[in-house]
């Protein structure tokens, strides 16, 4: 299976410079496993978009798009799961 490339956006770069630094390993992890797994175990689908998943980095979410053509991966968001939505 190929690995995928990283591009966050802007405003996913910010949110997640304003969390914890112990957050912030989790969510480096998970985002590790997805460049090497798009579809890991527990992601979704988000309804209502043709083409945005999330996963969940315990108390938070990394909402991400997906672009196979060229084997890349957008962060469009990171948030507490209360406010992801």
């Amino acid at each position: 299976m190929a690995t995928y490339s990283l591009r966050l956006k802007n405003s996913a770069e910010k949110e997640l410079a304003k969390l914890p630094v112990r957050v912030i390993l989790a969510i480096q992890n998970d985002v590790q496993v997805l460049l090497n797994n798009p579809f890991p175990s527990g992601y979704k689908k988000l309804k209502g978009f043709k083409n945005l998943y999330r996963i969940r980095s315990g108390d938070y979410r990394i909402i991400y798009t997906l672009h196979q053509q060229v084997l890349t991966i957008e962060i469009v968001k990171i948030a507490h799961r209360k406010e992801a939505y």
